[in-house]
């Protein structure tokens, strides 16, 4: 999302992130990560049971497809930042228009199922 921001937001929408973790989780994020848009914290999960997010398994979290992700990441020089408060909380995209209409929704199956960008952005006016 993050290098995606300008184009996003020139179609008149904006970004919110809402993370698993506490203050001082969201603030070491906001930094790391250099983030430039709202971040918001579902501490006690309210958030993802009323999304119906799910939450992945042992085995999705130690999956040779997570764990070479992760490795995959290192490699090329990515960062990872700091495991939020619920660590098998899978992720979940949404693009949601005033008045509250969701024009996008993409809950994640897995934990490297992130929604296709070009799907997001097509959502978009």
């Amino acid at each position: 999302m993050r290098s995606h921001i300008d184009e996003i937001r020139s179609r008149g929408a904006d970004v919110v992130a809402i993370g698993t973790g506490n203050p001082m989780y969201a603030k070491d994020f906001i930094q790391q990560f250099d983030i430039n848009f709202l971040v918001l914290i579902d501490a006690d999960a309210a958030a993802a049971r009323a999304a119906s997010i799910k939450r992945a398994t042992r085995a999705q979290l130690l999956s040779p497809a997570s764990l070479m992700r992760g490795v995959s990441r290192f490699v090329m020089g990515g960062r990872q930042g700091k495991s939020g408060a619920r660590i098998s909380q899978l992720g979940a995209t949404f693009v949601i228009a005033p008045g509250g209409k969701l024009l996008f929704e993409h809950l994640a199956e897995a934990t490297s199922d992130n929604a296709p960008m070009h799907d997001v952005l097509a959502a978009l006016p």
